[in-house]
């Protein structure tokens, strides 16, 4: 029987080319949460400007502070899974929302569909995975809300807080909450209110809005990761993303969520003041990446 000769060599390189193979998937699974680089020459304190901001803008928070209560919130969660309002693709939703100017932004009056577009264009040059190109794409699609029949703005957009237990000062303009019926009831006003301590996020009710609606439409729907769908979740969740608020409520699985909220953050905020995009020029592109994590149509 002939020797069986070892060639230690040859066990060197495989070892070498599998250390180099390693590196190569820990560094695809962290791209996405890198640090920023489209917004290092940006003037960030120019941004979220909310004491300087119009009154529509203000009159948008107060009207929205006194009216996301618990029964409110219950009702939309209730009356989203009791109908479909429409059936459509991704591109054609955007398209939809192309119509809206929310009135609870500061920091630009583009359509809807050139936000969208400028917050991908920010993460594509930034070279960050296809999956949260997509993501940036669709994070405001949620708005169509404001056209599939809301009761106005403030249950489709603005920035989101927490409902059922005490609001948090570190919600913009938190003297606006006094006129919600909540502020004053025995057990929502406490720290806790409904919930228990490090209960997750998953069993809190957060402000309705097109955060939370997009979430439900599509989790279910898309193949995109975790961290996608916590980036659409709680892009607008800001007392929690920026200001450290409700900390008392997350779990260990929150701070995965917190993180990719905070990886998110830069791209939807700072690409605002970019310059508008060719839209018929990106089009192709971008529905070339739609159809990897999307059917052709969805529920909405």
């Amino acid at each position: 029987m002939p020797a069986i000769v070892i060639n230690t060599h040859a066990g060197h390189e495989l070892d070498t080319v599998s250390d180099a193979v390693d590196d190569v998937n820990v560094l695809k699974a962290k791209i996405w949460d890198s640090q920023s680089e489209f917004d290092s020459t940006k003037d960030k304190t120019t941004f979220r400007q909310y004491e300087t901001a119009c009154d529509r803008v203000k009159n948008f928070y107060k009207e929205q502070h006194e009216k996301q209560t618990v029964a409110f919130n219950i009702k939309a969660r209730t009356e989203f899974k009791s109908r479909k309002r429409a059936r459509m693709g991704i591109w054609q939703a955007m398209e939809m929302l192309n119509t809206l100017v929310d009135e609870s932004d500061p920091d630009t009056e583009l359509s809807q569909i050139e936000h969208l577009l400028q917050t991908a264009e920010a993460i594509r040059r930034d070279g960050k995975p296809e999956w949260m190109q997509v993501t940036g794409l669709i994070h405001d699609l949620g708005k169509l809300l404001y056209l599939f029949g809301s009761e106005g703005q403030w249950d489709v957009v603005g920035d989101t807080f927490v409902v059922g237990c005490a609001f948090s000062d570190k919600n913009i303009y938190p003297g606006t909450f006094a006129g919600n019926p909540d502020f004053h009831d025995a057990v929502y006003s406490t720290q806790y209110g409904i919930y228990e301590p490090n209960c997750g996020l998953d069993n809190v009710m957060v402000s309705w809005g097109h955060d939370e609606y997009l979430y439900n439409v599509v989790k279910n729907q898309s193949s995109l990761p975790a961290e996608g769908l916590a980036m659409i979740r709680y892009h607008s969740f800001y007392p929690w993303h920026r200001e450290g608020a409700y900390t008392h409520l997350m779990n260990e699985k929150d701070h995965v969520a917190l993180e990719a909220a905070r990886a998110f953050n830069p791209y939807d905020l700072y690409s605002k003041s970019d310059e508008p995009c060719d839209i018929e020029k990106l089009r192709p592109y971008y529905e070339g990446l739609i159809v990897k994590f999307f059917p052709s149509e969805i529920d909405w």
